[in-house]
């Protein structure tokens, strides 16, 4: 069925709202990008003139979509090799949906998108719909096909299985630079003091390589082990930079609102090490540098500001 232009267009003023609910749902800009490619075919073979609120529909359908998508990506997870991590997104990008408040913010951060891995794929949607995106119980409910005392009662559940999580420090750019400049002085240091100093007591070190590229099977956790690790990850050889395709350039910048040291060798964007930075101290180190997981950061990487690389060298 054709696709009108002004339908073509409905279509297009809701993308960055469903690519940024997708990405919550998904913690994957890939998966994100290919789930609102599927809402779009739908709308395109859909009697679009019964269609009495487009944004209402276009939700549901996507959340059905992401839905699907959540319990073949668990499947997939079961056989992942190493650490599984969501895939990093740049500030300014779209994606990154709404930031307004605290709790939008918190809920596209590595950390929660990694503790949003415990919930049930409803706990999930029902969580990330309520929190990030201020829909009521009841159009929840319309979205799901449940009732809106059982949407409520989804939710609680899900707000105590993230309980535990910690509330993260806001930063700016320029406040992650200097986070980022501090952090890799340390860590090129060769000293583990300057680390621990910045680190809390059980910080944990989290690094996904997908079996593509070298990375620790499991969490590193407390202070003195991170720092120990990221002190020896720092040191440089010829050998880790023949792994990830060259020498790299150390740049500072913003992802998933917390400060981020990003690795570029050329063109592409081949790891980003996020800080999650609470009042306490950095909590934890989450690397990312699975090429599969960085195709959408290497394309943000080309087209935006990004300052000159942080002095020192790795």
């Amino acid at each position: 069925m054709s696709v009108a232009a002004h339908e073509v267009e409905v279509f297009e003023r809701a993308r960055a709202r469903l690519e940024a609910i997708a990405y919550r749902l998904l913690g994957s800009a890939t998966d994100a990008e290919d789930a609102v490619q599927d809402t779009f075919l739908r709308w395109q073979s859909a009697d679009r003139a019964r269609v009495e609120t487009p944004e209402a529909w276009l939700t549901k359908v996507l959340t059905n979509v992401c839905l699907n998508r959540l319990t073949s990506a668990r499947a997939r997870r079961e056989t992942y090799v190493g650490q599984w991590l969501p895939e990093p997104v740049f500030a300014g990008d779209p994606m990154l949906g709404p930031s307004e408040t605290v709790e939008q913010r918190e809920s596209v951060s590595i950390a929660m998108l990694t503790l949003m891995e415990r919930l049930s794929a409803k706990e999930r949607v029902v969580y990330v719909l309520r929190e990030a995106f201020g829909y009521s119980h009841g159009e929840i409910a319309e979205v799901l096909d449940l009732t809106e005392p059982n949407c409520q009662q989804i939710y609680r559940r899900a707000k105590q299985h993230l309980a535990a999580g910690r509330r993260r420090v806001a930063v700016d750019a320029a406040a992650a630079r200097e986070i980022v400049q501090e952090f890799l002085a340390a860590a090129l240091s060769g000293k583990t003091d300057s680390l621990i100093r910045m680190l809390t007591d059980d910080a944990i070190s989290v690094g996904d390589g997908g079996g593509v590229v070298f990375s620790v099977p499991q969490p590193i956790t407390g202070a003195l082990r991170v720092a120990r690790f990221l002190r020896t990850l720092f040191t440089p050889t010829e050998a880790k930079w023949e792994m990830i395709g060259g020498r790299p350039d150390l740049f500072a910048a913003v992802a998933n609102g917390v400060p981020a040291l990003v690795m570029v060798v050329g063109d592409r964007v081949v790891g980003v090490f996020s800080l999650d930075v609470t009042a306490d101290g950095i909590a934890a180190v989450h690397a990312q540098a699975n090429p599969g997981k960085l195709d959408r950061a290497t394309r943000r990487w080309a087209v935006s500001e990004h300052g000159e690389p942080l002095p020192g060298d790795w």
